[in-house]
């Protein structure tokens, strides 16, 4: 006699148990948190380190190659990246690592934007495997540590743009007064 088909499969080998169902069995590929970064490795690595530059222990990857070509590179190599933001979104990484996920995106995608000389410094900068390295910081349980390093960026970046905007203000009245006295100068006041 002829079993239907089914009949000897386990639910188990078909899908993985829940969550604390048969937990000898050690962690599925969904709760180990090595597999779950296994996407945004690979994109780190094809876009941050693919190509050893000979006789150097420097790596390049696609992302600063690609980004020679304009607005397309960019596009290709953001839209990459964005894979590594959105699975440490699914892992569930506070909004502000996010945020300073995407600062790092900006910035390789602003670097890569100068012309010449942009992306050979955004190939330094290594957005990518900052990001990845950010995620894999967060999965082992270094939630306090990655946030309070993302407040000291924060804070730093901050004071930089309160810098920025004094000095750009006090060169603006600088100016201003000048054009004023050279004003008054030239009238015979």
């Amino acid at each position: 006699m002829r079993r239907p088909p089914g009949d000897h499969i386990k639910v188990e080998e078909v899908l993985p148990p829940a969550k604390g169902r048969h937990a000898s069995a050690g962690p599925t590929q969904a709760e180990d948190p090595h597999v779950r970064a296994e996407t945004s490795r690979i994109i780190a690595y094809w876009l941050d380190e693919f190509i050893r530059i000979p006789g150097t222990k420097i790596r390049i990857g696609l992302d600063p190659i690609v980004a020679f070509v304009p607005v397309i590179g960019d596009f290709l190599a953001s839209s990459a990246g964005v894979v590594i933001l959105i699975e440490a979104a699914r892992h569930g990484v506070s909004i502000p690592v996010l945020a300073r996920m995407g600062v790092n995106m900006l910035i390789n995608t602003g670097l890569d934007a100068i012309p010449g000389i942009g992306p050979v410094v955004s190939a330094f900068f290594k957005s990518n495997s900052r990001n990845l390295h950010l995620l894999h910081r967060w999965q082992a349980g270094q939630h306090m540590s990655v946030k309070r390093g993302t407040l000291a960026l924060f804070v730093f970046v901050a004071l930089c743009f309160v810098f920025a905007v004094a000095l750009w203000t006090g060169l603006w009245f600088f100016y201003f007064s000048v054009l004023v006295k050279l004003i008054k100068g030239g009238t015979g006041n």
